[in-house]
């Protein structure tokens, strides 16, 4: 039965704080909480927003405007809002999190970021592909949906194999180009609602995908109750996330921003997956965003998937790092501070030396890291992306103009800083002309490090 919906559908407004392909949120407002919240409203969460507990510091970044909110060139003489950036931590759960200051409506309703521009990325896509067909057995009869879709760079693949596809994606610009590539795509949130009316309609999956979107998601549990919704008995959920155990273990601070709400290590996210009749039968640890995880999900009493070593044997390595102790969370901001002081440190030498420093992306955890430091053009001339979609746009907060990356040979700078560091090894060979002229690489994380 197919589903009686048009393929991209406008946005509902919701109210409240929605997250991205989430439901609303189960539980009434905060006393002081307006219901009928605005996009840039605040809410302040009494505790844990998966189990209520108290939370305890982390880390604070400081003040920060949303990272993917590019401005245009007659944007920057108006107000720009900057919210606080402060991840606590569930004394009960041990779920990392950020407050809700931004209703996701506002965030997601037109999105900067297109997967497709990554030639890594999409690599890692097709790899999942030929893994996820022969590993489940699909058939041409199979039905696979993902949440959090994107531009359909993981999807086309499936579709190029025949596989009926469904892809649920809240910005309306991505899903465009999603369904230009024939990727069918629903612009909504995803829900307890939408995945009722999918289910309704037949359109149950046999392999749902989330990748990247569990740490987007403020109410975690509205959000997950759909999943059960719509997979299939024997199906599977593979979920991926960047791992918070890599997050501490590598400084990787600067992919703390508003836009992701939550940060997980295994124990967490498996906590809050049986919370909801699903089981991890597997995990599988990745290169993505500095180091990720996948988990292989199924219903609970799936018993066509029994649960692997895998799962126990990394939990235990959580364990042993620490990841119970709340004494682990509060030692890691003094390591994020002497971080920032390196840098700072580095490009104040470089700029007395007379040298010039251009960016490499415009990225989400590039924009985190430059307004904590507080790095604008005066260190940065400009920064280069592959999107044309941020071309002529500045960064958020820095007001780093963003130009295409032929400019670079044309400028010929000393160094290029580069931000999207999870992707370093593809810039450095795309950009190895810079040799040419003298010209060296700096990666800013876990430690400021030059290469020649």
């Amino acid at each position: 039965m197919a589903l009686d919906l048009p393929l991209v559908v406008p946005f509902r407004e919701k109210g409240g704080a929605a997250g991205p392909l989430e439901a609303a949120p189960t539980s009434p407002p905060e006393p002081n909480a307006d219901a009928s919240m605005s996009p840039t409203a605040a809410r302040t969460p009494a505790g844990c927003r998966f189990c209520g507990g108290a939370l305890h510091d982390f880390v604070d970044l400081g003040m920060s405007p949303l990272c993917e909110s590019f401005l245009a060139a007659d944007e920057l003489d108006r107000m720009e809002p900057f919210y606080p950036l402060k991840v606590m931590v569930c004394g009960e759960c041990l779920l990392a999190q950020v407050q809700e200051y931004v209703a996701p409506e506002h965030i997601f309703r037109e999105y900067a970021y297109f997967s497709s521009f990554s030639r890594a990325w999409l690599d890692h896509a097709r790899q999942y592909c030929e893994m996820a067909a022969e590993r489940f057995r699909l058939g041409h009869g199979s039905r696979i949906v993902e949440l959090a879709s994107n531009d359909g760079y993981l999807l086309q693949f499936f579709v190029a194999k025949g596989y009926e596809v469904l892809g649920i994606d809240p910005a309306e610009n991505v899903a465009e180009a999603a369904e230009a590539k024939g990727v069918r795509t629903l612009a909504r949130f995803f829900d307890r609602e939408l995945a009722g009316e999918l289910a309704r309609a037949g359109t149950l999956a046999d392999l749902v995908i989330g990748n990247n979107v569990l740490a987007q998601v403020p109410d975690i549990n509205g959000f997950l109750a759909g999943v059960p919704t719509i997979l299939k008995p024997r199906g599977v959920a593979t979920f991926e996330f960047p791992h918070l155990l890599r997050l501490i273990e590598g400084n990787q601070f600067d992919t703390i921003y508003h836009e992701h709400f939550s940060y997980f290590s295994l124990m967490t996210a498996e906590r809050i997956l049986t919370a909801q009749g699903l089981r991890v039968f597997d995990v599988e640890e990745l290169w993505t965003h500095g180091g990720s995880l996948r988990l292989y999900v199924c219903h609970a009493d799936n018993a066509a998937q029994p649960t692997l070593p895998s799962v126990a044997a990394l939990v235990e390595r959580e364990h042993r790092a620490g990841l119970r102790e709340l004494s682990t969370y509060a030692a890691f901001e003094e390591r994020v501070r002497e971080t920032k002081r390196g840098l700072l440190d580095f490009l104040i030498d470089a700029k007395r030396a007379g040298k010039r420093i251009v960016g490499y992306g415009a990225p989400g955890k590039g924009n985190t890291l430059l307004n904590y430091c507080g790095i604008r053009a005066d260190f940065v001339d400009y920064t280069v992306d592959r999107n044309p979609y941020k071309h002529g746009r500045y960064l958020p907060g820095t007001h780093i103009p963003v130009l295409p990356p032929e400019r670079i040979a044309e400028t010929r700078p000393d160094y290029l800083l580069i931000l999207p560091w999870n992707l370093k090894d593809e810039i450095m060979a795309q950009m190895a002309f810079i040799r040419e002229w003298g010209g060296k690489f700096v990666v800013p994380i876990p430690e400021t490090t030059v290469y020649a």
